[in-house]
């Protein structure tokens, strides 16, 4: 049976390449640069291309690689310039943000902060780049604006560690450095100061929209690719005629859950779980130490940990 197909049973149908739906903003046309991937296809669409990356899309991409190659380059040099050393310890590896001596002026020396500030001008440029992408392609397409603000919300958790925060403080050592152990420790170190997180109730609803998140595209997942023998994976046509795959999908989660989920309305619970995921961490970061310096003591004078 060759109409409906999942993960599982995928055929891979080679043909003229899709190149899309006309742009509705009048803006320059798709590369024609098409090509079919075998192992691709294996989780998705084997077709690559049309490409479209516009003014947005190379200022990302050229600010993103600045960015990326500041930091590599610090590494490399921590490392002696050794790419025996570089590989081995490139977990330890850490671009630092300035010391507290320099609160937030923007002039700090390149080798004990600039390099951070710098950095970080660039990846902010480089993703709300993105995001003015992610935008007007959506415009363009004439679609809704669900990616933008979903984008957004990451983006406003990113901007809270590495800048808002920072400003408010008026310190530039109040943001997260660039590296992998050296970011777990500062957030280690970050609980630890303001008197365990784990009392922060934003903290606390970002947890729970992040599991959250986790379990409910498991479910949906796992509902659709076990539906995908009647065309499950159709949800648009499932969503505009109920047919007997969303039939039966439905009645599995009332039987098993005792609530009704549809083809659509689990889209819409999984878009505000993954959204209030960053948008509640970002406030719970950006009230620590702005108008919390202890969350175990805030917890014990509102009746949220024992005295």
């Amino acid at each position: 049976m060759a109409t409906y197909q999942n993960i599982f049973t995928q055929i891979q149908v080679k043909a003229a390449p899709e190149m899309g739906v006309p742009h509705l903003d009048g803006s320059e046309p798709r590369i024609n640069a098409t090509g079919y991937s075998y192992w691709m296809g294996k989780f998705g669409q084997a077709q690559l291309g049309p490409i479209y990356l516009g003014w947005l899309g190379m200022i990302s991409l050229a600010f993103g690689a600045a960015a990326i190659m500041i930091i590599g380059l610090n590494f490399w040099a921590q490392a002696g310039w050794s790419p025996q050393t570089f590989m081995r310890e490139l977990f330890w590896l850490s671009l630092d943000p300035p010391g507290p001596e320099y609160g937030f002026s923007p002039f700090v020396p390149l080798n004990e902060g600039g390099w951070f500030i710098l950095t970080g001008a660039f990846l902010s440029i480089a993703v709300l780049s993105w995001w003015a992408r992610t935008y007007m392609r959506a415009k363009a397409l004439g679609m809704g604006m669900h990616i933008p603000w979903a984008f957004a919300s990451a983006i406003w958790l990113f901007l809270v560690l590495g800048f808002i925060r920072p400003l408010l403080l008026g310190s530039w050592a109040e943001a997260v450095p660039y590296g992998v152990f050296s970011h777990l420790d500062w957030t280690n170190n970050f609980s630890l100061i303001h008197g365990n997180l784990f009392y922060n109730p934003f903290h606390a609803l970002s947890i729970v929209f992040l599991y959250g998140s986790a379990v409910l595209f498991a479910m949906h997942g796992a509902t659709i690719l076990a539906v995908g023998r009647y065309g499950g994976e159709r949800e648009i046509e499932q969503i505009t005629d109920r047919g007997t795959a969303s039939e039966r999908a439905g009645l599995f989660w009332r039987w098993t859950m005792g609530f009704n989920a549809t083809m659509e309305s689990i889209h819409r619970w999984a878009w505000w779980f993954a959204v209030l995921t960053t948008f509640t961490g970002g406030i719970g970061i950006l009230l620590t130490g702005t108008v919390v310096d202890n969350w175990y003591v805030w917890a014990q004078e509102h009746y949220y940990a024992p005295k």
